[in-house]
């Protein structure tokens, strides 16, 4: 199945540079994976400007015979500047590594050497291979936190440092010994220029603006009761039927009604507002507004409205996927990926990025309904994979709700 042509940034130790890669596809009956180079070299430019003078140029590199690359030298240099997802700091990883192994910590990490594994395989770098085995942790970052906690899991940590104390250097230097910057058409180059200028400017408007708005936005539109709390009423649409439930954001961590990642869910808006009252052995119990929610449960005057933006369908999704990324409802998969998500935070339970991460079928189909993009082929059929993982992911959110 061949998949996109993404532009990435790497962090070395001569900066940051840009270059792209194209991950894991399939063409007739064999699996490729590639990044912008040509023989033995890699090739890296300081900005998406020299990338884009590049590609819509250049006739002979490594990336000519990939299914997409015809779309390549007609991308804007917008374009083909990395998003935040396509950043990976590989200078960074010693001291991330000195950091707690938390949630953000190993997602991090495990992209980085995600990414540093595929550049050793499609560059022959034994080195680097020979770095990422001597230490169990590194292939078991794609399982999340769980590998890393207790006694057993901190001492897999501890080696998975020290060897990054040791031999990090050995993998930058590594890298470092294949990538190459060639030369780019000066006159493409200028033109490239102007445009990576009106993009940056653009986006700094866009910026600005969006912050006005949303101050705007903010200003017109009524707090109300749930609001001023900073709680929020939620409807979750399954195959099991239709759940009431309460989520707040709390240092930008998701909160839920409920303790030790079972979520307390509902079959009406008054059986919520009557919990309410009594349910005082609940994380969101520790929210210093709940005594608010408390009194108002306790008089009967606590109304649960759910806003449009907070109502979770899933019915129908799989049935969806199993036609294709076209007959999926972007909007729809979306909120239910934010749910599938906030739950498994909440839980420091990582399947649900395991299975989203774009190395993953799923997480490759998710992102191209999500992320758009020019450079990017179709999945294509059949899609049994990625029907199967979704399931799996709804099937064990359900067994997360403890219906009342």
């Amino acid at each position: 199945m061949a998949q996109d042509i993404v532009p990435i940034e790497l962090g070395l130790t001569q900066g940051d540079v840009v270059t792209l890669w194209a991950p894991r596809w399939r063409e007739e009956g064999e699996e490729w994976e590639a990044f912008l180079g040509h023989e033995d070299d890699l090739y890296a430019f300081p900005d998406a400007a020299h990338l884009a003078a590049f590609v819509r140029t250049a006739q002979e590199h490594d990336l000519t015979d990939h299914p997409a690359w015809h779309v390549v030298p007609g991308l804007s240099v917008g374009e083909l500047s990395p998003d935040d997802n396509h950043q990976f700091d590989l200078v960074g990883v010693p001291e991330l590594v000195a950091e707690e192994p938390d949630t953000w910590v190993i997602g991090e990490l495990a992209d980085v050497v995600s990414i540093v594994r595929s550049l050793a395989d499609v560059c022959d770098l034994e080195k680097v291979h020979e770095v990422l085995d001597s230490a169990e942790g590194f292939a078991l970052l794609p399982q999340g936190t769980l590998p890393f906690t207790g006694r057993e899991g901190q001492a897999l940590w501890t080696e998975l440092a020290e060897v990054v104390a040791e031999k990090w250097d050995d993998v930058l230097d590594a890298i470092d010994g294949v990538v190459t910057t060639p030369d780019v058409d000066e006159p493409a180059l200028k033109v490239a220029q102007e445009e990576l200028a009106a993009f940056e400017a653009e986006n700094a408007v866009d910026v600005d603006g969006e912050e006005d708005d949303e101050d705007d936005e903010d200003a017109d539109e009524p707090i109300g009761f749930w609001g001023e709390v900073g709680i929020d009423p939620i409807k979750i649409i399954t195959g099991a039927g239709e759940y009431y439930t309460l989520r707040c954001y709390l240092d930008d961590q998701p909160l839920f009604l409920g303790r030790k990642g079972k979520i307390d869910v509902f079959g009406s808006p008054r059986a919520l507002s009557r919990f309410v009252v009594e349910a005082d052995d609940s994380d969101l119990a520790e929210v210093s507004t709940w005594g608010e929610l408390v009194v108002k449960a306790t008089g009967g005057d606590l109304e649960v409205e759910v806003d449009p933006d907070n109502v979770y369908v899933f019915t129908g999704l799989d049935e969806d996927i199993a036609e294709g990324p076209d007959a999926v409802d972007p909007t729809q998969l979306d909120l239910a990926v934010e749910l599938l998500e906030d739950a498994g935070d909440w839980a420091h339970d990582d399947t649900v990025k395991v299975a989203l991460n774009q190395s993953e079928s799923l997480g490759w189909l998710v992102s191209y309904v999500l992320k758009p993009d020019p450079t990017r082929l179709a999945p294509s059929a059949p899609f049994d994979k990625e029907v199967a993982a979704w399931r799996a992911l709804v099937a064990a959110f359900e067994d997360r709700l403890r219906v009342h």
